[in-house]
């Protein structure tokens, strides 16, 4: 059998060449306490503050604005626990580190209602935001690791704003794939992750914009701005910042090959299955990521028989210990559960070629093929 192929991008990324150099030499320092004085203290400094510069050039901030944490999860709940806001908004569709940490741990919390294609609506947040005069936070995620549909996070911002909240963006699954800017976009805090961009597993980045009230979740030393205490994982966060600048010196380029890869495999998916649905195919998406279903095949028995044609996908987020569940995403869309467990999603990343495409048809296809005649077998012996 060939090498297996990989195209589950959203779920982590291979670490970039580059990342997995300067990591190491970031550990080859001896004495790197970047809070130490000397010399070797001085140089593990020099790697945070370069790294810090490529972050926040990757988003449209200001190098001051940025903290490292250990990587979406905690940015995301640092927000929600330390904005200083009571009640919270929060997106269905979001990440469980966002959504299960409103829905557990906030007292006053209210889910926003979203579209057929998991897209806010707008008139209901206004309306959520009108019913109580207490200023929310709201927190609406860029792109949906899923789906990967994008929300319209400018227009969010403008009326979050005018009804005097803030607003928090998981920006995990956008930043690398598009254009991201934390002052375009207006929000008030933007969170994202290392592996999402060929960096690290373990490091992230809450970027906070100007003096936008947050409170530390782990405190003792002065680290991060005081936000963030603890020794600086010197050598995680070298390789964020290397990931960061390589994602925004190719980001044009690989937009388009990668859109290239998704829209050849999604024609392709419709004429060997007709019936299947690829969700949100009208709706603007990330470039990388497709999100679709074969009618009658349960998202597990596809999974292990592409595994077996080594093929590497998944049927939505990582995030649940390895089990196959019913997508709370495809839940809050109203799709049907008989066509929900149905899902599969493939996500392409920056060592995505384009004969991964084809082999992923190969697979797919025998499975389709052998489905088809499956049911005909049946229908004939009754």
């Amino acid at each position: 059998m060939d090498k297996t192929i990989y195209i589950d991008h959203n779920a982590t990324t291979p670490p970039l060449p580059e990342v997995i150099d300067a990591v190491v030499r970031a550990m080859g320092l001896t004495g790197a306490n970047p809070s130490s004085i000397h010399a070797n203290g001085r140089a593990a400094r020099k790697l945070i503050d370069d790294a810090r510069d490529s972050v926040a050039n990757l988003v449209g901030a200001a190098p001051a604005e940025v903290v490292f944490t250990s990587g979406g999860s905690e940015s995301n709940n640092m927000v929600i626990m330390g904005a200083g806001r009571r009640r919270v908004l929060v997106s269905p569709t979001e990440h469980a580190a966002v959504l299960k940490t409103v829905l557990t741990r906030c007292l006053d919390s209210d889910l926003i209602p979203v579209d057929e294609d998991g897209l806010v609506d707008m008139r209901g947040l206004e309306t959520l935001l009108a019913e109580d005069e207490e200023p929310a936070l709201v927190c609406v995620m860029a792109a949906n690791n899923e789906t990967g549909v994008l929300q319209p996070m400018a227009e969010i911002s403008e009326l979050v704003h005018r009804h005097g909240g803030l607003v928090h963006c998981d920006a995990v699954q956008a930043v690398g794939k598009i254009p991201v800017d934390i002052r375009a976009w207006g929000v008030d805090y933007l969170a994202l992750s290392g592996h999402k961009i060929g960096g690290p597993q373990g490091i992230g980045a809450l970027v906070r914009y100007g003096t936008s009230p947050l409170d530390s979740l782990i405190t003792g030393g002065g680290q991060e701005h005081g936000l963030r205490a603890g020794t600086e994982n010197v050598a995680a966060i070298s390789g964020l910042g290397v990931a960061a600048r390589i994602a925004a010196d190719t980001l044009d380029e690989k937009t388009a090959r990668l859109m290239g890869y998704r829209d050849a495999l999604e024609a392709e998916i419709k004429a060997l299955s007709p019936a299947t649905r690829i969700f949100c195919e009208g709706a603007p998406r990330l470039p990388n990521t497709s999100n679709f279903s074969l009618p009658g095949v349960r998202s597990d028995r596809q999974l292990m028989a592409l595994d077996l044609a080594g093929v590497s996908v998944s049927a939505g987020s990582a995030c649940s210990a390895g089990k196959v569940e019913p997508s709370h995403v495809l839940d809050s869309m109203a799709v049907d559960p008989d066509i929900s467990t149905t899902a599969l999603r493939v996500s392409f990343g920056w060592s995505s070629e384009a004969t991964d495409v084809g082999r992923f048809l190969d697979a797919w296809g025998d499975l389709v093929r052998h489905e088809v005649g499956a049911v005909m077998e049946k229908s004939s012996a009754a």
